[in-house]
């Protein structure tokens, strides 16, 4: 099973590998909100810092010099979000967490349909049905869509 975690996501997008941080987030915050309905203090600190890693990770990704807008959306997103946990985590609430979850699914769905809209972009460009490296809001490939690089 450790082997197969390690390689799940070998050739994967750059947004298809933000889509499982987003999943990471969500699974530890409903680790966290389950934690809380138990009591499991320790249980609950140790997810919530998990989640909390990762956004700090995808934070500290992003790239205001190239992203303009959507970069800072996120930014704001991501300190947002980040002081919601804590409250969660500090009063033990699940339906804090609940909220936070909601939240977090939100901007992973939107995601996932950049990442469904990459791979159709992709696929139409290069004609015969193989995926470039075309995603939009990456510096990966300076060449296309350019106007709208920027990574998380």
């Amino acid at each position: 099973m450790a082997e197969y975690r390690e390689h799940a996501l070998d050739g994967a997008s750059a947004v298809d590998l933000v889509v499982a941080l987003y999943d990471g987030i969500l699974r530890f915050l409903y680790a966290a909100g389950d934690a809380a309905e138990r009591g499991d203090v320790v249980a609950r600190r140790i997810a919530v810092k998990r989640a909390l890693d990762i956004i700090v990770h995808l934070q500290a990704r992003l790239r205001m010099d190239v992203g303009g807008r959507p970069a800072q959306v996120l930014s704001e997103f991501y300190a947002s979000i980040f002081a919601e946990i804590l409250q969660a985590s500090q009063s033990a609430s699940p339906q804090k967490f609940e909220h936070a979850i909601d939240c977090v699914r939100n901007v992973r769905d939107a995601w996932r349909q950049v990442a469904k809209d990459s791979e159709a972009v992709a696929m139409s460009a290069h004609g015969n049905g193989n995926a470039g490296s075309a995603t939009p809001g990456y510096a990966e490939d300076a060449g296309e869509l350019a106007a709208s690089r920027w990574t998380a």
